[in-house]
């Protein structure tokens, strides 16, 4: 909105023209989500404890859990999508449907996972919407998303699936797509959602896939670049970079009251939107491989839910002493600080090897 209105005065006041380069705009996202999550934080953190609005703690966890995080008030989500939208609002251009597809997607996942944390403070446990309606309403919500990529971002390249490593192995998926939009989409969302349940675990990892993105997202959008690269260029995808930058801004300043010991938690208000928007990001610019790669600890936290189900329900035998991964780390006898830094190390090994990619074709 206010980079909307400062162009319209770019002629008139020549230095107003230093808006119209996306690495100024993303920076000052960065800055303006950040900034408005530290001033608002305190107050938020205050009501919510106020209003008893705090996490259930499940009964089958690391029993320390149960003294060290009853209390915690949730649903610091709403936190986070109120410095990241507050960031897009005023710095990204409002008249690209890369920005209202992300707004879309963010806003109605986060919803989704506010009823959802609702319902759990409401019945004082763990248990929110089931696990089938929760699975239905993130399909329609990806079906109507998918419905804005095909009508509103006008790309022939929307269908195909590059790989990375290669320099010409694409394919085209087709209607295949559409399963594959919606794996994307929904896989994302709820391994984010898994991941999030240790302090600050999910955050970096969130902060890191949307720092690669953020430049993913720039050098895709250029055509100079992605010419350079051998990536595939897709006019206005650009613009995502600053939906980027707000992820991080948002983030980091929720990382303040999010580190060990945690203040709040973001539940599933923010992981079920955070998720859902870094999958829709690495659809629309083309490496939801790298994705995958940079966001490889949310993918193995999936998987070893997965595997944990798939093993209990054949053989009555869990593989793993409890699932997601991070809570068989804890059982073993792990510090909790621990097993976060070293997940986060996990992360940034991850992020640096989805960038290699890039260059690697």
């Amino acid at each position: 909105m206010l980079f909307n209105l400062l162009t319209n005065y770019s002629e008139t006041y020549s230095f107003l023209n230093i808006f119209n380069f996306l690495t100024v705009r993303t920076g000052l996202a960065i800055i303006t989500s950040m900034l408005i999550v530290f001033l608002i934080g305190d107050k938020f953190i205050k009501f919510f404890s106020t209003k008893k609005f705090t996490n259930p703690i499940r009964s089958d966890g690391p029993k320390d859990h149960l003294i060290k995080k009853i209390g915690t008030p949730t649903m610091g989500g709403v936190l986070i999508l109120i410095g990241l939208f507050s960031g897009v609002i005023l710095w990204a251009d409002l008249y690209n449907p890369y920005n209202w597809l992300l707004i879309f997607i963010t806003f109605s996942f986060g919803m989704l996972g506010a009823y959802d944390d609702y319902k759990k403070i409401r019945n004082k446990n763990s248990r929110g919407l089931s696990s089938k309606l929760k699975f239905i309403l993130q399909i329609l919500i990806g079906l109507m998303s998918l419905y804005m990529l095909y009508y509103f971002v006008d790309s022939e390249l929307t269908t195909n699936l590059y790989f990375p490593f290669f320099k010409n192995l694409v394919i085209n998926l087709g209607w295949f797509f559409i399963p594959f939009y919606l794996f994307v989409i929904v896989g994302s969302s709820n391994a984010v959602n898994l991941t999030d349940g240790l302090d600050g675990l999910a955050t970096v990892p969130v902060i890191l896939v949307a720092g690669c993105f953020a430049f993913i997202s720039y050098v895709s959008g250029n055509i100079i670049f992605s010419k350079y690269l051998l990536i595939p260029y897709i006019e206005g995808v650009g613009e995502i970079s600053v939906f980027c930058g707000a992820i991080i801004g948002s983030s980091i300043g929720f990382l303040w009251f999010n580190a060990p010991p945690a203040k709040i938690f973001m539940g599933d208000t923010g992981s079920l939107a955070l998720g859902g928007s870094l999958g829709t990001i690495g659809v629309a610019t083309k490496h939801e491989i790298v994705l995958a790669i940079t966001g490889g600890l949310f993918v193995l936290e999936a998987i070893s839910v997965i595997v944990q189900v798939i093993s209990f329900k054949l053989t009555g035998k869990r593989i793993f002493m409890m699932a997601p991964i991070h809570h068989h780390f804890e059982k073993k006898g792990w510090p909790e600080s621990t097993v976060v830094i070293r997940f986060w190390i996990i992360s940034l090994i991850l992020a640096m090897i989805g960038l290699a990619t890039l260059k690697l074709r």
